[in-house]
């Protein structure tokens, strides 16, 4: 039976016929039935499979496997011979739901030539006569055979127009009766009426002979011709988020993460690090037992690729990818998302710098370069510190915008590095690119062109005495707040706590640049801006300034 279905791509399947009980049916399973198949599983069958049953119930799953119970053994001395045809979508779901790759079903589910219902089996009993003798009882047959034969209207000028390439009528001819097709020339438009053979399952139209055709012919014939080039773009060639999603790869090729491709999905062990995933992304049939769900987070895989460079010596390692992440089996829960991590030392060797480890501070300008290149509001991020429980919780935190999460950031948790074996500090980020707000298009206006400034802008230090639990954005926000049309920038550039600082409190030294922007500032207008920032300040964090 295997030779006849590898050499003539008929499936077939042989009983033990002194095994077999009663008659044998085709019928459709029972919802919880039971089969041990020939390669020793057992498997839970459902009512939209077929299977081949018995009086003791199924002995074969119809168009995927036989059962164990009555398969043929070297002491088998009568064989029972089942020939059928069966629904091609049918047996695709049912080895889909059972995980099941045989001969059998890759032929079924493509579709066989219907008339291999007769021939098979005597083929079939002919080669077991030849080669172990016997008799043969008749044949017991129930059902027709579909009427497959099919004609196709064909021009045969189409080859020209469809293919490219002028082939003649009676190379053309030759061509398809050579491969089993019939032809009738006739008809006022030229058009030959051509009968497909029953084993061509896969022809539909006048489309398929062209290219039946072109294929023998040889498709290294076809001419090459030039594409067609526009003066310009009908239509833009990029949407919207897809140009977003460029400037990010570039925002972060810029600040020298090398960008990575991984798998869609991660295995459970790497997944349960971070926050798992529910049993809808389970994958069925998974192409490797380390690779058995849907990635929840886009760092996974970038961690364990990470872990591969290290333990082969490559101690910094830089590295992002923009891909989807799954929350669960609708679309809905799936998100893009631009992630990356830094390993190892931070920045290049150099022995006018001291070395340091890369820290959650650099994982944040990530974070915020990306968001940037996105073109988020960067003045109304808010940060706050309840990470998911990946991250250190120390020493990370959240970018965002009102009540939306744009981005997550900070050193991975000791607790997952333990878990793959990797050594720390690992500074990782994810931003969430759907979820940034896109600019609001204005019919007919375009983007105002850059309006700069011709007057001088103005710095100022402040150092303020804050409680070591106040964050330093809160401290920013309120000094921004202080005179948001003549404050263009404030940032942080000192923190201090020791000799001279209150224990429990930290000196925050942050630098706000003023512009500007209809005369130049005087003294008194800067004094001004000064007092106003550390009332703004003061009231906000209950901070003071440090003489």
């Amino acid at each position: 039976t295997n030779y006849v279905t590898y050499d003539l791509n008929r499936p077939l399947h042989v009983f033990d016929a002194d095994k077999v009980a009663g008659d044998v049916t085709m019928r459709l399973a029972r919802d919880g039935e039971e089969i041990v198949a020939l390669d020793g599983n057992t498997y839970r069958l459902d009512a939209q499979m077929v299977v081949i049953a018995d009086d003791n119930g199924p002995e074969g799953i119809g168009g995927v496997m036989g059962g164990e119970a009555t398969g043929v053994t070297e002491t088998t001395t009568s064989v029972f011979l089942e020939v059928a045809l069966f629904d091609p979508v049918r047996i695709a779901m049912t080895g889909r739901k059972l995980a099941i790759q045989s001969d059998a079903r890759y032929r079924f589910e493509r579709g066989l030539d219907p008339c291999s219902a007769q021939w098979g089996p005597e083929v079939a009993a002919r080669l077991i006569l030849k080669l172990c003798g016997g008799e043969v009882s008749h044949v017991v047959a129930a059902g027709d055979i579909p009427a497959t034969r099919r004609t196709v209207a064909y021009r045969p000028a189409r080859v020209a127009s469809l293919g490219g390439l002028d082939v003649p009528r009676p190379v053309q001819t030759r061509i398809l009766g050579a491969l089993g097709f019939e032809i009738a020339e006739g008809g006022d438009d030229g058009a030959w009426q051509v009968r497909v053979p029953t084993w061509r399952n896969d022809i539909e139209g006048e489309a398929c002979l062209v290219e039946e055709v072109l294929r023998i012919h040889g498709y290294e014939e076809i001419p090459q011709v030039p594409l067609a080039r526009e003066s310009d773009l009908p239509r833009p060639a990029l949407n919207a988020m897809q140009r977003r999603v460029d400037l990010a790869r570039t925002a972060l090729a810029w600040r020298g993460l090398e960008e990575a491709v991984t798998f869609s999905f991660v295995s459970s062990r790497l997944a349960d690090l971070f926050g798992g995933v529910p049993e809808a992304l389970r994958l069925i049939n998974p192409i490797s037992a380390d690779l058995d769900v849907m990635r929840p987070s886009v760092l996974p895989g970038l961690v364990a690729a990470a872990k591969r460079n290290i333990d082969r010596g490559q101690n910094e390692v830089a590295l992002f990818e923009i891909g989807p992440q799954y929350a669960d089996a609708t679309p809905e829960g799936q998100t893009l998302v631009a992630a990356g991590l830094r390993a190892g030392r931070a920045g290049p060797r150099h022995w006018a710098v001291p070395e340091r480890d890369v820290d959650a501070f650099d994982a944040k300008a990530d974070a915020l370069a990306v968001l940037d290149a996105c073109n988020a509001p960067g003045a109304n991020l808010q940060v706050t510190t309840d990470a998911p429980a990946w991250y250190h919780p120390g020493r990370s935190g959240i970018l965002r915008l009102g009540p939306n999460v744009l981005a997550c950031f900070g050193e991975l948790h000791p607790r997952v590095l333990e878990g793959l074996d990797l050594r720390g500090p690992v500074a990782a980020f994810e931003v969430f690119v759907t979820r940034v707000p896109m600019p609001r298009a204005r019919a007919g206006k375009a983007r105002p062109a850059l309006d700069l400034s011709p007057f001088q802008p103005v710095e100022r230090d402040f150092a303020f005495i804050v409680d070591a639990a106040v964050p330093a954005d809160k401290v920013v926000r309120a000094a921004r707040g202080a005179d948001k049309a003549l404050i263009a920038d404030v940032a942080v550039f000192d923190v201090y706590v020791g000799k001279g600082v209150p224990e429990g409190k930290k000196s925050l030294a942050i630098a706000v640049t003023l512009q500007p922007r209809d005369h130049t500032l005087s003294e008194a207008e800067i004094e001004a801006v000064s007092a106003r920032i550390i009332a703004q300040v003061h009231k906000a964090t209950g901070g003071t300034l440090r003489r």
